[in-house]
């Protein structure tokens, strides 16, 4: 049992904190200082029970890209799934809409939703060898089935390559990819690879210099020890739980060339940065690559669970009837949630206005190392990451933890701004949902200025 974080004034937040603290596990969740209750939500606000509204910049960890319950989606999102007030009237009884399990089946909502994803990915530059679509519900099960589909094509090359630092979940071949060599019960299979932790502080991250020939001496020297048993190299176009990292695009293009070289399947995890979060709706455009295979998850159905590979069709013809099926995977709730989604994207301009802020966000988010509090900003699109420093004798975790609550706490007014508790101990990200006007961007960030000095003056007395 864990002692329970309370805030004055918070009497109803305070009572669903306690149940949690008392009657789930804390494994359940990531610690998180101010562990918000959010009683509702729209587009880039959640509004505690108290009443009291956050700026959301989380997205609900980069899930809500087009922001919390948009009028559209949702209403795309009932007519697809036949909830409308025709069918929903007549009292007790049972509905005539789509079915809410199809396991073993198919439903025209899981055709539609392939075909465009298909259509989506294709259309997107290095999307090219992406045609088949492998659904899951959480990323971590997108690249469980990725891998699992490599080490079927090619048994005798099992070895995998995974870069260093990255998260690409906690189960499974997941989990053995992620962190680094260190990490307790390592697979056998698995071996790490440097990932650029340079500090890209400013908006030409991707195209920053970089000497290549370290990285590209790691790969030639693991060739010559492991040679054709590497099947497989995964990685994610920035490091995300490792601390936004994001590397210049000769990185990742060096990569690709050195698999394309050695036939060796490229895996590129975009559960994080897929539809829209870089600028450009998937990574692999904006950093110039072509993978053999893409995990997409969180922002693909926009707040319904849904995950999926898609990647090359040969590649997951290896796995056999029932090897990649579960419970959940293309349920027809989650196929609708992803084609209102991509009706979204491609009806608005979205990515457009992302690209627009992006200037914004670094200009105003670079202004924090005036506080003394913040040493370093990195990211591109709408995620940052932003790097604390010690501040007197309070380390700088303790720092990142205290801008959290701090945020969360908020201003005289009480709006307060929401965040999740900082990445690799030190940094906290910067993500709201890529519909926030340029209004509220800069309304936030003048109110997230005002409570990291607060944070500053604070720490410094």
């Amino acid at each position: 049992m864990t002692t329970p974080i309370h805030f004055p004034g918070e009497d109803q937040s305070n009572v669903a904190r306690r149940i949690i603290a008392t009657q789930e596990p804390l494994a359940l969740r990531t610690f998180t200082p101010s562990l918000a209750v959010l009683a509702r939500s729209a587009g880039v606000f959640h509004w505690t029970p108290e009443g009291r509204r956050l700026y959301d910049y989380t997205s609900g960890v980069l899930v809500a890209n087009l922001g919390h319950n948009p009028r559209n989606w949702l209403k795309r999102l009932a007519d697809l799934m036949g909830w409308n007030a025709e069918t929903l009237s007549g009292g007790e009884g049972y509905a005539e809409a789509a079915t809410l399990t199809a396991y073993n089946a198919v439903t025209e909502l899981e055709t539609a939703a392939v075909e465009r994803l298909l259509a989506n990915v294709a259309a997107s530059p290095g999307g090219e060898r992406l045609d088949s679509v492998c659904w899951a519900a959480s990323g971590s099960e997108a690249v469980q089935k990725a891998l699992w589909a490599c080490l079927h094509h090619a048994p005798d090359r099992d070895t995998i390559l995974a870069t260093r630092h990255g998260f690409h979940g906690k189960k499974g071949l997941a989990g053995a990819v992620t962190g680094c060599e260190s990490d307790a019960d390592r697979d056998r299979r698995v071996r790490f690879l440097s990932f650029p932790m340079d500090d890209w502080d400013d908006l030409d991250c991707y195209d920053g210099e970089l000497d290549l020939a370290p990285y590209r001496d790691e790969l030639e020297r693991l060739w010559d020890e492991l040679g054709t048993s590497i099947g497989t190299l995964i990685t994610e176009p920035y490091l995300g739980g490792g601390g936004s990292y994001h590397p210049p695009a000769a990185y990742l293009q060096l990569l690709e060339t050195f698999c394309r070289e050695h036939d060796i399947l490229f895996v590129l995890d975009e559960v994080q940065s897929n539809f829209g979060r870089t600028g450009r709706m998937y990574a692999f455009e904006k950093y110039g690559i072509a993978p053999d295979f893409v995990t997409l998850g969180k922002g693909l159905g926009n707040g319904i669970p849904v995950s999926a590979v898609v990647g090359r069709s040969d590649i997951l013809a290896s796995l056999k009837y029932g090897e990649a099926s579960d419970t959940w995977s293309a349920n027809p709730i989650a196929s609708a949630a992803v084609i209102a989604t991509l009706d979204e994207f491609e009806a608005s301009d979205v990515l457009e206005h992302t690209r627009q802020l992006e200037p914004l966000f670094f200009s105003e988010l670079n202004r924090l190392k005036e506080t003394g509090v913040i040493t370093k900003v990195r990211g591109e699109g709408m995620v940052y990451g932003i790097e604390c420093n010690d501040v007197g004798s309070t380390a700088a975790a303790d720092v990142a933890n205290a801008i959290v609550e701090t945020c969360y706490l908020g201003g005289e007014g009480g709006e307060g701004i929401h965040l999740l508790g900082p990445l690799a101990g030190t940094v906290v990200r910067i993500s709201p949902p890529m519909t926030i006007t340029e209004d509220e961007a800069r309304t936030s960030l003048a109110l997230l200025m005002e409570l990291v000095s607060r944070v500053g003056e604070s720490l410094a007395s």
